[in-house]
């Protein structure tokens, strides 16, 4: 078996369902072997207690999984399914309960958060998983995790103070995806006034190309991307409202004299359900730009987070994350679905250069 390069799997918040997830997607490896697990070369980057804790949960009697402590990220490549690898990046003062907020647990999960995104940008791991975190914890962690209100946010952070940029010369974008969708946001976690401020020439543009330059690594070719208009029924010719004469057109103008493939303004109500990926049939686009965070997620996440992943496009290293939160009323019960966490391994896998 060839060997391939490491991705770490950050252990997300520890009263979440995260390291239940990561030990569940270990699990299906052990009870169906295959040439190459899905998890083959993985390793937790994080606490080998929180994630013994994890283990007993899905696998009681311990017959299918054991932990293995590694000191270096090369360590986790080729061992056999069953094995999950911990490296300590990071340690929790106390054994703290499933579903509630700690600080403790945010602290914890962001300076995993923290390790892998240095090792990834030191190209250390070929890729980063990160488990969920829980917003509120994160930010009542105190500095410097208050400042960044997720994952995106911190990464952003972490790239351009390792590439010695302004966080300005850093954009990022987020993609959701599903087997049937993808969405690329213009913004992210801002007010729904704030985003609607968001909606400028520049930051249009520049969701076009990070979504251009990202979609082609992972399609080896120019992707349509099908442009979502801020307005009903895309501003009805400046009827209700002029965003999309003045600014989104302007942008996709550009962005075409580039070669990007920018279609569009289409109406908000129906370019998800033209760009959906349907059996048997080829869809219009293969990604839409959405204006503002709710207008891209809602469809996507209601199509089902059991196979969605999160995507950080715009970053120099490769970061994917599963399409929901820590679900705090059903950690700890040994029931939590692994499969957005293995979309979001199979995922970093096609995203490494």
């Amino acid at each position: 078996m060839s060997s391939l390069p490491p991705i770490a799997i950050t252990l997300g918040d520890p009263c979440g369902i995260g390291p239940e997830i990561i030990a569940r997607a270990f699990l299906n490896d052990a009870l169906s072997p295959k040439d190459r697990p899905v998890t083959q070369a993985c390793f937790v980057a994080g606490d080998a207690q929180a994630m013994q804790k994890a283990v007993n949960l899905v696998d009681p009697k311990a017959l299918q999984l054991k932990l293995q402590v590694i000191q270096k990220p090369a360590q986790a490549q080729n061992l056999p399914a069953g094995v999950i690898p911990v490296l300590q990046v990071a340690a929790l003062a106390s054994q703290l309960p499933y579903g509630a907020v700690h600080a403790e647990a945010g602290r914890f999960a962001g300076q995993c958060v923290v390790w892998a995104a240095q090792a990834a940008l030191r190209k250390e791991i070929a890729a980063m998983v990160t488990a969920p975190l829980h917003k509120e914890a994160l930010s009542a962690a105190g500095s410097p995790f208050n400042q960044f209100p997720g994952h995106t946010e911190l990464l952003q952070f972490e790239a351009a103070q390792f590439s010695g940029v302004r966080l300005a010369d850093m954009p990022v974008r987020m993609m959701l995806a599903n087997g049937e969708l993808r969405v690329v946001l213009v913004s992210i976690h801002v007010s729904l006034r704030q985003a609607l401020d968001a909606v400028t020439y520049d930051n249009v543009l520049e969701s076009l190309r990070i979504t251009h330059q990202s979609l082609s690594m992972l399609l080896g070719r120019a992707p349509k991307i099908g442009v979502s208009g801020l307005n009903p029924h895309a501003g009805e010719a400046g009827l209700f409202g002029r965003e999309e004469i003045e600014i989104i057109q302007p942008a996709m103008a550009q962005a075409k004299s580039e070669g990007i493939l920018a279609l569009g303004p289409h109406a908000p109500d129906t370019v998800f359900m033209r760009a959906r990926q349907k059996q048997g049939a080829d869809s219009e686009f293969d990604v839409v730009l959405a204006m503002y965070h709710d207008q891209g997620l809602i469809p996507v996440k209601y199509m089902g987070l059991e196979q969605g992943v999160n995507v950080t496009l715009g970053l120099p290293l490769v970061r994917t994350s599963p399409d929901h939160g820590t679900a705090f009323d059903i950690a700890g019960q040994g029931c939590a679905d692994a499969s957005s966490m293995v979309a979001a391994i199979r995922m970093a896998r096609q995203l490494i250069p």
